[in-house]
């Protein structure tokens, strides 16, 4: 049987900026992408950490090495400037899941995998 489970998650990213004007999406630095093993045009879900708000959407490349995370489009509604959020993708499998987390710093540039015992504390 197969299920939707967890693929990736990028923690405490924070959004860079926010534009109404585009049309959807959101735009994340390449470098993370690769690291989070996502793809362009991949649906993610974006959690706000500051706010509660949770939201789905696709994956577009910022410039690599950028540290670029913006909410496009109406999603800028709902998650502003500055505000700290998690980026969730899941896959199907017919296995077990192992997760990819990867932290990032106040630019969003990558610092390391962390571990899922590490969330057990």
């Amino acid at each position: 049987m197969k299920r939707l489970l967890l693929k990736s998650m990028i923690l405490k990213a924070r959004i860079t900026q926010a534009d109404l004007r585009y049309v959807g999406s959101i735009t994340i630095d390449e470098d993370l992408i690769d690291r989070a093993n996502l793809s362009e045009h991949e649906n993610v879900h974006v959690i706000d950490r500051t706010n509660g708000k949770r939201l789905e959407t696709y994956v577009i490349k910022g410039d690599r090495g950028s540290g670029v995370i913006c909410m496009n489009g109406a999603a800028a509604h709902l998650i502003n400037k500055d505000d700290e959020v998690d980026i969730m993708a899941f896959s199907w499998s017919t296995g077990e899941a192992d997760p990819v987390f990867i932290e990032v710093d106040g630019d969003n540039h990558y610092t390391k995998v962390v571990r899922m015992d590490e969330f057990r504390g």
